[in-house]
């Protein structure tokens, strides 16, 4: 080993004492604690991140009537809301949220989406979804709206919010309840790609209705933000209060509706045979069909002239989202969490089959007791997932998703690994944010990334080396390659994040895995997560509460952590610059004239000394012996008597264990590192030893304390280390894994060798076996401005 690690340039030095002082830090303090970052702490929101002993939310309760137009494609509604003041301050006037004004004619959206042709290219699909968005009649209708007894109530409208003027201010613990008549249509999900819409199948010439914000909403007022009354632009989703909601929904008799909250009237809209299929799914240990294929397929072949009115209800959610068709297949079984039952179900058209049949419902229970594990146990009585055009969009108990077969019933690994994915996700989502409910409209990363990091834990437990496409470190390295100005912190508003799927999903799940497996541990980090979680179920968390949440129920400080990763755009690349190798000089010149005598021999001569040995005949001290004197015999490395008492006395001097450790076999490792992307991280370090066994050790990030740049780091080894490799693993997204290795190590890369044509291009072809990946489906992929 020594020959080796001599060979790479390694050094000897026969002394004991090589400690050397770190230089001090340079330019900013990566260490430095988040201070104005970060809100002053208040009787709200506290130091530790838990709520106040005075924190308060508002209420909002609602009584929704809603038709469905089958043949227009159209909703109308009128809703009641009681709304009740739990702040501390008097309220002039209140704010509602007007969701579908993002298909308005004047839509701030549509006149700053700034569009792009890449390099003289624009696609049919890009062209067509600006075009039928401009040419569509979109938003609300608002009809009228009016107080308890029907007295108009003035009101005006900013784009996507409309603010309610009082006629008197509604005072702390009071509550005012007021009506709002609308009506809307009802957008081309394929052709308009927002989170709810319609499909249309020209087979059957079947609508399938996947159908959210379709009602006027309050917004949020909250100690943190007031009224949160941002404008909704697209990205930025939805801030909402708790409330219960009961909403009655007129359809065509011969559709299937489903919906948030239970069903309250089943006698009125399911056949005999339907209720007891419902009644028999709640203890089943697999999938119920309520609605076979078999019947679905017949529904689609008729049209019934009457309607029915479902109504559902739903306790202390924050949204209510439904879906509705006459081609739906519904399937469902019961699990039992923590000791409530659940009815995890599925609604899907014939075509999603046999994806949707086998997995749909299996995913949607799986991912309810994951997910309760990992934070808090779901407690609303049913779990949805719906198939039909929106690719993933979540609310309360009820969510939308994609992944359809080919129409012969085959399908890719990629296309049922999507199917999957998006299910989890979007089920997910009941945790963040429908119970712990964040700001969607200010901070993206606080649902979508820590459900995308419990996203990537679902996955795992379904099927081991599950292929997750987001949450593993090396995943989000070219993200984190790329350049900084095409990146944003994820501390951003959600309107104005870069590469929105990377910034938002991706990178936050990641900096949590990296928190989980390598900088806290997983049961530091499990109690403090779960601990966050049951602070805020049903409450409203900012980041500050996250943060200060995680450091306080783990004792482990992470203000660098969420300063590097959070706030700035810095990348992970460690560089292992050097190594120098060192070994204790025994003293006893013995053995150190011995081990000097056989490096001397073992050292091959320099070319002129081997050309010289043959060339040069004979030297002048040759030719006359009598220029000699005693250097000319004398050894520098024999052993005298009084290097032999210098030694003896020398060891008297030590103790037991000095002498032990002086002629013990230490071997010291100076690793010179160095901090080339700025982002202080853990230093994960493999040893790989001479007899061939490996030793890993994970060294704090609080080594990069004194300076943020660059340090060394002394490894003290009975034994001969070959090789060192830095984060071996991949667990910390180093972006450059040239310079982890010392002695060096060459990366494997390919090349193509092809045969240039004789005639015209001469550019390789493209490998016929080498087929195009399918895209993971993702909500993203269903959104306007995709980033």
């Amino acid at each position: 080993m020594r020959i080796s690690l001599l060979a790479a340039g390694l050094g000897l030095l026969l002394a004991p004492a090589i400690g050397r002082a770190q230089t001090t830090n340079s330019g900013t303090d990566k260490f430095e604690q988040l201070g104005t970052e970060l809100p002053t702490p208040n009787e709200y929101r506290t130091a530790s991140g838990a709520p106040g002993p005075r924190y308060w939310q508002q209420r909002a309760d609602y009584n929704i009537r809603v038709s469905l137009d089958d043949a227009k494609q159209a909703i109308t509604g009128s809703e009641t809301i009681t709304y009740t003041n739990l702040s501390p301050d008097a309220l002039p006037y209140l704010w509602v949220q007007l969701d579908q004004n993002i298909l308005a004619k004047n839509s701030i959206t549509a006149a700053t989406n700034v569009g792009q042709v890449s390099n003289g290219r624009l696609s049919f699909q890009e062209l067509d979804n600006q075009m039928a968005t401009a040419e569509f009649d979109g938003g609300y209708k608002i009809a009228a709206v009016t107080d308890a007894g029907g007295k108009a109530l003035k009101y005006t409208i900013n784009h996507t919010m409309m603010r309610i003027d009082l006629p008197t201010a509604l005072r702390p613990g009071q509550k005012v309840s007021f009506g709002v008549k609308w009506s809307y249509n009802i957008s081309d999900q394929l052709k308009i790609n927002e989170r709810s819409g319609y499909e249309y199948f020209p087979e059957d010439k079947n609508y399938l209705y996947e159908i959210a914000q379709f009602y006027p909403r309050m917004a949020v007022y909250s100690d943190a933000t007031g009224w949160q009354n941002k404008q909704f632009l697209g990205n930025g989703e939805f801030t909402l209060p708790f409330g219960d909601y009961r909403v009655s929904i007129t359809a065509p008799a011969d559709h299937v509706v489903g919906a948030t909250g239970t069903l309250q009237n089943p006698d009125q809209v399911l056949t005999s045979a339907q209720r007891q299929r419902l009644a028999s799914a709640k203890n089943a240990k697999k999938p119920v069909l309520i609605v076979t294929q078999a019947e679905a397929t017949q529904a689609e072949g008729k049209r019934a002239s009457g309607t029915k009115t479902w109504t559902f209800a739903a306790k202390n959610v924050r949204d209510f989202a439904w879906a509705s068709s006459r081609k739906f297949i519904w399937d469902a079984m019961g699990i039992s969490q923590n000791g409530v039952p659940v009815l995890c179900m599925s609604y899907y058209p014939k075509e999603g089959n046999p994806l949707w049949g086998q997995y749909s419902t299996e995913v949607v229970a799986h991912t309810i007791k994951t997910y309760s594990k990992f934070t808090i146990p779901y407690a609303y009585p049913v779990a949805i997932s719906v198939h039909g055009p929106v690719g993933g969009m979540e609310y309360p108990m009820i969510c939308f998703n994609g992944g359809r077969p080919e129409k012969d019933g085959t399908y890719s690994a990629d296309r049922k690994y999507g199917m999957i994915s998006v299910i989890i996700h979007e089920v997910g989502h009941n945790f963040f944010p429908m119970i712990v409910n964040s700001d969607e409209r200010q901070w993206t990363w606080m649902d979508e990334g820590l459900n995308t990091f419990c996203q990537y834990l679902t996955e795992q437990e379904w099927e081991r080396n599950y292929p997750s496409r987001r949450g593993e470190p090396r995943n989000i390295v070219d993200y984190m390659r790329t350049d900084k100005s095409l990146q944003t912190p994820i501390m951003t508003n959600s309107e104005s994040v870069l590469q929105f799927g990377n910034n938002a999903y991706g990178k936050p799940a990641t900096a949590l895995n990296i928190l989980r497996e390598t900088v806290m541990g997983r049961e530091l980090f499990d109690y403090a997560f779960k601990t966050y979680a049951t602070r805020w179920a049903y409450k409203h968390p900012q980041p500050a509460d996250f943060f200060r949440t995680m450091e306080d129920a783990s004792a482990v400080d992470l203000d660098w952590f969420w300063r590097g990763w959070f706030y700035g755009t810095d990348r992970c690349d460690i560089s292992l610059e050097g190594v120098k190798y060192f070994r204790p000089s025994s003293k006893n010149p013995s053995v150190e004239s011995k081990r000097m005598i056989t490096e001397r021999q073992a050292q091959l001569p320099s070319l002129s000394a081997q050309r010289n040995a043959t060339d040069l005949k004979t030297t002048a001290v040759e030719d006359k012996p009598e220029l000699k004197d005693f250097y000319n015999s004398y050894d520098p490395l024999a052993v005298t008597d009084a290097d032999q008492q210098r030694y003896n006395q020398y060891i008297s001097t030590l103790s037991p264990t000095q002498q032990q450790r002086l002629n013990g076999n230490l071997n010291l490792y100076e690793l010179s590192l160095r901090n080339v992307g700025g982002l202080v991280m853990p230093v994960v370090l493999q040893m790989t030893y001479d007899d061939g066994t490996q030793e890993t050790q994970t060294i704090p990030a609080e080594i990069w304390r004194k300076n943020n740049e660059q340090v060394t780091k002394l490894i003290i080894s009975p034994k001969n280390v070959v090789s060192f490799v830095i984060d071996p693993l991949q667990q910390t997204a180093d972006t450059d894994l040239s310079n982890n290795a010392y002695p060096r190590q060459p990366s494997a890369s390919r090349f193509d060798l092809f045969q240039a044509s004789q005639v015209g291009n001469n550019a390789p072809q493209a490998n016929p076996m080498r087929a195009a990946k399918e895209p993971q489906i993702e909500k993203r992929e269903n959104k306007p401005n995709p980033q």
